[in-house]
């Protein structure tokens, strides 16, 4: 029986009401305002109202929670041991240029523990979602990793190109959180990518745990340059065996 705490709840439908906003924003792109924040990073109108919703959504419900987000940073409120971690447009590059591979990601940490999460591709109407200790879910049903074996089998998911995973079938599709989401639900065997933030992985590594795989230690406090590697128990290890610089 599936089992929905209520924190989950909450960001089921802060993710509803934010999602309004990229589905019209999408379909309307060449209305859209876009600044550039630095090499390959953008951001949009869209970003800024997504995250505000987000952030009155779940501070509306829990107001002396924490939050950090990827454009607010860390606001700190009275209670620091429970964080919101806020990405409402994971996959920008993608929605900018209409590319329909994007979702909002949100983790909440709960004393330096990643205990509830959510990821929402909206225009796939895709729901990824995990308490701690209560499996991962897709759209209301219960997933798991992958049961494969064989690498030559398996189709993974980087940033990464080079000589060295040539002899893995790779794929690069601009939204880290989609990536772990879909390794959750064995649509990708495996995922690995450096210079990552928290806020990009977050909601990603219960959902993959949950789903019974396998995730690299992840330092929660550090926000930055984090990297990730993630995969069943069957391919783990061999998997790292043949990646670079993890």
């Amino acid at each position: 029986m599936q089992i929905i705490s209520p924190y989950l709840n909450i960001m089921i439908k802060a993710c509803e009401k934010a999602s309004k906003i990229l589905i019209r924003d999408f379909g309307e792109l060449e209305n859209l305002q876009v600044s550039k924040k630095g090499p390959k990073d953008f951001v949009t109108n869209s970003d800024k109202k997504v995250e505000k919703i987000l952030i009155e959504e779940l501070l509306k419900h829990k107001k002396n929670f924490s939050v950090l987000s990827e454009e607010e940073g860390l606001i700190s409120n009275i209670d620091k041991n429970n964080k919101w971690i806020i990405d409402p447009i994971d996959g920008t590059n993608n929605f900018l240029h209409g590319i329909p591979h994007f979702c909002i990601s949100i983790a909440l940490e709960s004393y330096e523990d990643i205990v509830s999460g959510i990821i929402f591709d909206p225009i796939k109407n895709e729901m990824f979602y995990a308490d701690k200790n209560q499996g991962t879910y897709f759209n209301n049903h219960r997933v798991r990793v992958s049961k494969k074996m064989n690498l030559e089998e398996c189709l993974f998911a980087t940033n990464k190109i080079g000589s060295s995973i040539d002899q893995l079938n790779c794929r690069i599709t601009g939204s880290a959180a989609l990536d772990l989401a879909y390794v959750s639900s064995g649509r990708f065997d495996g995922y690995f990518q450096n210079n990552l933030n928290l806020w990009d992985i977050a909601a990603g590594i219960l959902i993959v745990k949950e789903a019974g795989g396998i995730i690299n230690n992840i330092n929660l406090s550090s926000y930055k340059n984090l990297s990730v590697v993630a995969s069943s128990s069957e391919i783990y290890e061999k998997m790292i065996k043949i990646i670079p610089n993890f």
